[in-house]
């Protein structure tokens, strides 16, 4: 599998959003390229959709912090075609693998949800937020997911201190009943039928 971005992959978005910014990137593992923060939404409806393209697969997102370069912050997402066995009706794009990259600002460290396109990104841009600090506009729950809620910073900021003592401010288990875990699961995938429902 080449690691150079098929020129193809660019055409069909910028065909279905023309608007977008995209610029393909070096890379030694997987076509990627970089997209503007404002389409990364549209970008990635469009590669999603599109049936020449087809990846349904939101396999991870992540970020890295460049500090003290600005702008400071990459966040990168992984997505995946899986091929014939996985395709949508209308036509079978070819298994494929694809990075995004998002340059975000130090002063602004915001991005919108990706989980309008892709629900599973709830956690994966949590758990961006909880160790980055960075904000994903417009996502249902945005709330710490690896840290205690009471937690100072972010620690993979570059800027972050090495040693940290805290002391948990309360702690208790968490016990459910299975229909009170039953009932968070229907309303989040409520809150992720809405937000796929929304117009941009």
């Amino acid at each position: 599998m080449s690691n150079v971005i098929d020129t193809t992959v660019l055409d069909l978005v910028r065909q279905t959003a023309p608007a977008a910014v995209l610029e393909p990137a070096d890379a030694i593992d997987m076509p990627t390229a970089y997209v503007s923060r404002e389409h990364i939404v549209d970008v990635c409806r469009a590669l999603r959709d599109h049936a020449g393209l087809q990846f349904s697969f939101l396999v991870e997102i992540t970020a890295v912090d460049y500090h003290p370069a600005e702008p400071r912050y990459e966040v990168v997402y992984h997505l995946a075609c899986l091929g014939e066995a996985f395709a949508q009706p209308g036509g079978a794009a070819p298994a494929r693998r694809l990075r995004l990259k998002v340059r975000v600002p130090e002063t602004d460290p915001r991005v919108p949800t990706l989980t309008g396109v892709w629900p599973a990104a709830n956690w994966l841009e949590r758990e961006v937020y909880d160790l980055f600090g960075i904000v994903f506009t417009g996502h249902p729950d945005l709330r710490r997911i690896l840290t205690p809620d009471d937690w100072t910073g972010h620690p993979l900021r570059k800027d972050y201190p090495v040693q940290v003592r805290k002391d948990a401010a309360a702690w208790s288990p968490m016990e459910l009943t299975p229909e009170e875990f039953a009932a968070n699961i229907q309303a989040a995938r409520a809150a992720s039928a809405r937000l796929a429902q929304k117009p941009d």
